[in-house]
């Protein structure tokens, strides 16, 4: 069983998540094998570089969370220094340097995945980590100040980040040469608020409109529990839609997947694990903990998708290796998920759920 909340009573939906999961990975991969048309139509569905599908299912798996901030309290955010540094450094300096690391290391000799890996380790995560974040009761307010300030910096600073790294630093390193990669500030700035900055506002109007109007109870006790399970329908439905889209060459190309998946597999575990343990060392409740965990531990897989395509293609080894990271960070942000609410009862039993 899957354990998402504190005491609550689950649905079946979310009593058997993870296997819910597994079944949609599983199926998305065989309808896209075995129905080459699905993917081609999907592939088609598309506005740039943005696939309309997974847009429509990333917002409506944001919107819900979104929802539920309580905005009115994120001042606090602003109270512990250290915790906002100690994210903003996991994010846009450990983060990058590792997965950059970890790509040379295993990918030096296939230059395409390389960089792939290497797009997907510079897009920081504001999207799903809100959803890893409030299945592992972690600190609503928090997560969304952390990945707005993420979406502020890859804003002003991915495109930037994609040139030290790819066009400076492995080229110099001769393993990318003659690679001259580039993306503009508004191409970022774009993919940010399709998949961000929709749902936030909606998620602002909604909550701040009906308070006004019905008050806060009827917000918190009627309109939010109907509209909660649209995150795990759409979830699922984003799940199998990506799964499609790569289901040949997953089954085609078992190897480059394997080969691909060992540096990501290697970078998620160890900046969750580096974020949760440093939160608690500096004296964080669990919900803080968790938060800054799941921060640093995810990517904007979509913007890293997005770029791979714009600069190389659809067909290319680079759109592979960023497809490559939400197969992976799916099933294992789910496992930390687990991992978390586990830790929450061995380290911070004291705290009451904090």
């Amino acid at each position: 069983m899957t354990a998402i909340g504190k005491t609550k009573s689950l649905s079946f939906l979310e009593r058997y998540l993870t296997l819910w999961i597994f079944i949609s990975i599983g199926f998305g991969i065989v309808l896209g094998y075995l129905f080459p048309l699905i993917p081609q139509l999907i592939t088609k569905l598309q506005v740039g570089a943005t696939s309309v599908p997974i847009a429509i299912g990333l917002i409506l798996m944001m919107y819900p969370p979104l929802a539920r901030v309580k905005y009115e309290e994120m001042g606090r955010i602003f109270q512990n220094k250290k915790l906002l540094a100690l994210s903003l450094i996991l994010n846009w300096v450990v983060g990058p340097v590792v997965m950059c690391l970890l790509a040379i290391i295993f990918l030096r000799n296939y230059p395409g995945y390389m960089i792939g890996v290497v797009l997907v380790g510079l897009a920081r995560c504001i999207a799903m980590v809100i959803v890893w974040n409030e299945l592992a009761d972690g600190d609503r307010e928090l997560a969304v100040g952390l990945v707005a300030f993420n979406a502020i910096f890859q804003v002003l600073f991915y495109a930037v980040y994609i040139y030290l790294f790819i066009t400076l630093f492995l080229n110099w390193m001769g393993l990318v040469e003659g690679v001259n990669v580039s993306i503009s500030m508004w191409e970022s700035a774009k993919t940010v608020f399709i998949y961000l900055g929709i749902p936030f506002l909606a998620g602002v109007i909604t909550r701040f409109g009906l308070i006004s109007l019905k008050g806060k109870d009827w917000f918190e006790n009627k309109f939010i529990p109907k509209i909660n399970p649209i995150t795990l329908f759409a979830l699922l439905f984003t799940i199998i839609v990506m799964f499609s889209l790569k289901g040949e060459y997953i089954i085609k190309l078992p190897f480059d997947v394997v080969r691909i998946a060992i540096p990501m597999v290697i970078y998620f575990f160890f900046m969750w694990f580096v974020g949760f343990f440093i939160a608690k060392k500096i004296g964080v409740p669990y919900s803080q903990s968790a938060t800054v965990a799941f921060t640093a531990g995810s990517n904007d897989f979509e913007l890293a998708i997005a770029v791979a395509v714009a600069l190389f293609g659809v067909q290319s080894d680079q759109a592979l290796a960023t497809v490559i990271g939400p197969l992976l960070e799916v099933p294992i942000l789910i496992s930390l998920v687990n991992i978390s609410l586990k830790f929450r009862k061995k380290y911070f039993a004291n705290q009451n759920g904090e």
